[in-house]
């Protein structure tokens, strides 16, 4: 690369070989009266005039500091510390690992040309500002078309050389003492070697996204080079970052591309972090190349325009980042994206203050929970496709007794999982795990640097049915009473969903079809409440969706993608009473003298009621089943222990269509000491390629790994217990129907209502018909009998407004009514009893039989018997033969 000194006297013939000093004093003097003209001219709207515009001069320049001094004590190693609740363990530091000071001479012609090229092509010349650009972005602006006018110096000035109360006004008056503090700069730092100085100052100032600052730190971060080391390309990327460096974060911008072509079902053994040629980075770095091919001031005529069109088509491929001294590492960004919307609301995306503001930053991690989440995360997803997968469980530490369920996905493809811990009563994140080991060694199916939680859009399934479940009660649409037809539906469009069991039971109540998940209640219940309304009303619960998504009829069970910490907020908002609390990441920011900047009494986060709290509970307290054996067998078996005993735990598990995600997320009562952490955990497990994993379920690899988490964190704290809030009313309904308990009624349950919600009419769904008994058939006069009289299940009035409902009911009921395990769909699925798997909790039954459509046959006329009094002395004597009469007398 061009040496500084040939730079020097190319820079030096340009200019003309004018003496410094009097070329510096000349341009610090035509500056200055350049600017007062334009502030003239500016204020010559208002109709004020030069004497004006020199006395705004004077007042806008008042008690501005020295920038020669301050350029000159310009420092750069302020490192903000990130530390856990107690303050004790360091977590990271945020821009130490990232910067490296470099000096004028160490700076490549190309990075410098590059740069100015983009940012400021006038550098060499102008006084430190530039009016003529300021003039043509205001028209832009008025025009439509906003942008900036600031030069190098400017951007400078304004990140390092002002102090904090010049930016108090309006943006005119900080521009104002902004220009004004550029052009005294330039006067103090006259010439090239002044130059020299505020473009040196600038490259290590600057930003350049992936906790990168100064231009020696982006090269080796990115591309694992020393500066001098780059490509042309390289240098024209790097320059074409700091217009906004969160959003051309190389890293984030790049794609991992497998090195060598391999089948869909192996795993790649080395990728590469590649920016597609398409990213608006690499067209930006494109434009900055055509830009040097003009504006090369320091190297001139050393590339050939070949060379610039040839750097145009080069690939971007970074170097792997590595942030292996970090402790919860994407916990850590987590934190550095909340301190930046604290610390630069209006510009959370381009907040430098954030990595070198000095700021000793406490956050909300609990590091023993955080430990305890991170190796069963591992041990979960990572131990059953290592070599040696029970050396790994020894080595984490993981007890005998969890083997069996992590060994057992061992060659079911699930290569990555994530975690997270929240105390539901504040907000706070107590464990963060984004992926199952963020410094391990990536490939398609586990992307170890991604973070799931935050920023993986993943469809829940069957988890997001608490949620809705939850608004239909609260909207008094639905009650934990209402009854659903769980039959296949066909619901339009091709959309004819199923029981993974592919079993149709029938009748059945909201509360057993959420414990039990069945999926058309859900449908069916989304339907009822609207569907455009049900996605609104998640948004309140803190659920968000990608820009694209839209409601859809298959949202009930899941299909809407979403990111997994929302979800676990929103089931905290359930286990809080219906009171969700804001997301927190971080409890104090101090500044480098140790002064609280934040939080001020007005930070006092607030809650939001989103459900009511009987709506609330009554989903609390039906997924608390789930935890239960006697109640749910199935989900019961991953119920949260202390010791011998079953701590009180509601939690839900999901698992979508085809078996690409599994997920559970679930909470403990809340405890009696207000100030511990009432404890929700959610998990999610797949991989990161969005591959099905091989048959396994979420009550296989999910529930277990929510159940383990969740038990050795609560491990020694005290048992608590849900308590019902007041308002709420219990009512006795039939165990199948849901309705009043009627003539009809053959078994009965207690269930709970929000206030005016109880049922007041027995149910439509049961007809009584005479029966003749000994034919089982419709009675009629002289049947054989006796006459007696049945309750029958009669679907004629259900889901009446709901024609294509009601269709799939009737081909239900006419299968049903040969009993269970008969056959009739297009999807091969079969009548069924609830639930299956010799657990019946209301036996064997629909709640009623299907009443005969034929009447009883007649009892056959039988003649009446014939009496042989010879035989039978009981029959009565016949009369006497006749004789005939004697003859009559002469």
């Amino acid at each position: 690369m061009q040496t500084s000194l040939a730079r020097r006297q190319r820079h030096r013939r340009a200019l003309q070989g004018r003496p410094k000093g009097r070329r510096g004093s000349i341009i610090g003097r035509v500056a200055v009266v350049v600017l007062i003209v334009f502030m003239s001219t500016t204020l010559l709207a208002t109709g004020a005039g030069l004497v004006v515009a020199v006395g705004a001069y004077n007042h806008y320049a008042a008690n501005l500091p020295d920038p020669a001094e301050a350029l000159q004590n310009l420092e750069f190693d302020q490192q903000t510390r990130v530390v856990d609740r107690t303050g004790k363990i360091e977590l990271a530091k945020l821009g130490s690992l990232r910067r490296e000071v470099v000096t004028y001479d160490q700076i490549p012609g190309e990075m410098i040309d590059a740069t100015t090229s983009i940012e400021d092509q006038d550098f060499w010349q102008n006084a430190g500002f530039d009016p003529v650009g300021i003039v043509s972005a205001g028209v832009d602006t008025i025009s439509g078309r906003p942008r900036g006018a600031s030069t190098i110096t400017q951007q400078l000035v304004r990140a390092r050389l002002l102090p904090d109360w010049a930016f108090e006004g309006s943006t005119y008056e900080r521009k104002f003492r902004e220009i004004i503090q550029s052009v005294r700069l330039t006067q103090e730092y006259p010439g090239q070697s002044g130059k020299e100085q505020i473009i040196t100052a600038y490259l290590n100032q600057n930003f350049y996204g992936n906790n990168s600052y100064g231009v020696k730190a982006a090269a080796r971060g990115y591309f694992g080079k020393a500066l001098s080391d780059l490509t042309l390309a390289q240098y024209a990327i790097l320059a074409a970052i700091p217009q906004s460096p969160t959003k051309f974060d190389l890293v984030k911008n790049a794609d991992e591309v497998c090195r060598t072509t391999v089948s869909d079902d192996a795993d790649c053994p080395a990728f590469d972090l590649i920016v597609p040629d398409t990213a608006e980075i690499v067209v930006r770095r494109n434009h900055v190349l055509d830009l040097m091919k003009t504006n090369s001031t320091l190297t001139g005529s050393k590339h050939a325009i070949s060379e610039y069109e040839a750097a145009k088509l080069e690939q971007v491929v970074l170097s792997l980042p590595v942030s292996a001294t970090w402790r919860a590492p994407q916990f850590v960004w987590q934190v550095r994206r909340a301190l930046s919307e604290i610390l630069c609301p209006d510009t959370p995306t381009d907040c430098p203050q954030v990595d070198t503001g000095g700021y000793t930053v406490t956050t909300t991690l609990d590091y023993n929970m955080q430990k305890v989440a991170e190796k069963w995360v591992y041990a979960a997803a990572r131990a059953p496709n290592a070599s040696d997968p029970r050396s790994v469980l020894r080595q984490r530490k993981i007890p005998a007794k969890a083997w069996n369920w992590i060994l057992g996905l061992r060659g079911h493809n699930i290569n990555n999982a994530a975690a997270g811990v929240i105390d539901y009563r504040t907000g706070q994140v107590l464990a963060y795990v984004g992926s199952a080991s963020y410094t391990a060694k990536g490939n398609r199916r586990f992307q170890p640097q991604f973070d799931v939680m935050a920023d993986g859009w993943r469809q829940p399934g069957s988890a997001i049915k608490p949620i809705d479940y939850a608004i239909g009660i609260d909207d008094g649409t639905l009650t934990a009473a209402t009854m659903f037809m769980d039959v296949t539906t066909d619901f339009g469009g091709g959309f004819l969903p199923i029981q993974a069991d592919k079993l149709e039971r029938g009748p059945v109540r909201l509360r057993s079809a959420l414990q039990f998940s069945l999926n058309v209640p859900a449908i069916k219940g989304g339907i009822m409440i609207g569907l455009d309304h049900l996605y609104d009303r998640t948004k309140d619960l803190g659920i968000t969706y990608p820009s694209t998504a839209v409601p859809v009829k298959s949202m009930g069970i899941g299909t809407l993608e979403v990111h997994p910490i929302d979800l676990l907020g929103a089931y905290g908002a359930v286990a809080n009473n219906g009171l969700k609390m804001p997301r927190q990441y971080i409890t104090s920011i101090e500044d480098s003298n140790g002064k609280i900047i934040w939080p001020l009494p007005a930070d006092k986060p607030q809650g939001e009621q989103v459900l009511s709290k009987g709506a609330a509970y009554i989903i609390t307290d039906i997924l608390a089943g789930n935890t239960d054996m006697k109640v749910n067998p199935f989900w019961g078996k991953w119920a949260i222990k202390s010791g011998s005993t079953r701590r009180p735990a509601a939690y839900k598990t999901g698992t979508t269509s085809d078996n690409r995600d599994v997920a559970a997320y679930g909470y403990l009562a809340p405890p009696k000491d207000a100030k511990a952490p009432a404890l929700a955990v959610g998990v999610w497990m797949g991989n990161s390629d969005n591959s099905p994993n091989d048959g396994k379920l979420s009550l296989d690899t999910s529930a277990p790994l929510w159940s383990a988490i969740l038990t050795e964190i609560s491990k020694g704290k005290p048992i608590a217990q849900f308590k019902q809030p007041p308002g709420l009313k219990t009512a006795t309904v039939d165990a199948f129907t849901g309705m009043k308990p009627g003539a009809s009624t053959t078994k009965t349950v207690k269930e709970l209502f929000l206030p005016k919600t109880i049922p007041t009419q027995s149910s439509n769904s049961r007809i009584v018909a005479q029966i003749d008994k000994a034919s089982g058939l419709l009675w009629r006069e002289g049947c054989v009998g006796p006459r007696v009289t049945r309750a029958f299940f009669d679907i004629s009035e259900v889901d009446a407004a709901y024609p294509a409902w009601q269709r799939a009911d009737r081909n239900w009921a006419s299968r049903a009514a040969k009993g269970a395990g008969v056959r009739g769909t297009s999807k091969g699925t079969r009548t069924a009893y609830l639930y299956g798997s010799g657990f019946y909790p209301f036996g064997r039954t629909w709640g009623a039989g299907f009443a005969p459509s034929r009447k009883c046959p007649l009892a056959p006329v039988e003649p009446p018997p014939v009496c042989i009094p010879l035989l039978d002395p009981t029959c009565p004597s016949l009369p006497p033969e006749p004789t005939e009469p004697p003859p009559p007398k002469p």
